[in-house]
């Protein structure tokens, strides 16, 4: 399985706890940083249950809690281990045929679906901090470079 897509699932893990830990400090915040939170897990799941061959049980737009996204983004981190430790580089070039929300149909890689979840959720995630900015708050760091480091990047200096 490729080291790659490994580390970008450790840090897609990561990241959603730091953004889950953030929403909890700041309950009272802009309604839309859940929002968008709760669909990166729900696209996370989505893509998960795709990938699986299994209808998801979990919408991409879910309205959920910051107790339901805790659960859910633990349930989405045990399924993509489990998934990433089970293939092979040759399982990546492999197509899965699916039906987005829209009832159109696919087939894509598995690597190209992984990709797509760790992609998708950076962009959301950098939307949720925005909100966050704008809402008087002080947003929690996710750049991949911050995980690796162990410490955040460079901020704005005043």
């Amino acid at each position: 399985m490729s080291h790659q897509l490994t580390k970008l699932f450790e840090h897609l893990q990561w990241a959603d706890e730091r953004v889950l830990a953030g929403l909890r400090e700041r309950p009272g915040s802009d309604p839309r940083a859940l929002e968008l939170f709760a669909h990166v897990l729900g696209a996370e799941h989505v893509w998960l249950s795709r990938l699986r061959e299994e209808a998801p049980r979990v919408a991409v737009w879910p309205a959920l809690t910051l107790e339901g996204c805790a659960a859910l983004a633990a349930e989405n981190q045990r399924g993509y281990a489990a998934l990433l430790a089970a293939l092979g580089d040759d399982d990546l070039r492999r197509e899965v045929a699916y039906t987005n929300s829209a009832g159109q149909s696919f087939r894509s890689t598995i690597e190209d679906m992984l990709l797509q979840v760790a992609l998708h959720g950076s962009y959301h995630r950098g939307q949720v901090a925005l909100i966050v900015r704008g809402s008087g708050g002080e947003p929690v760091p996710t750049d991949y470079i911050a995980w690796v480091r162990g410490a955040p990047a460079a901020t704005r200096t005043p």
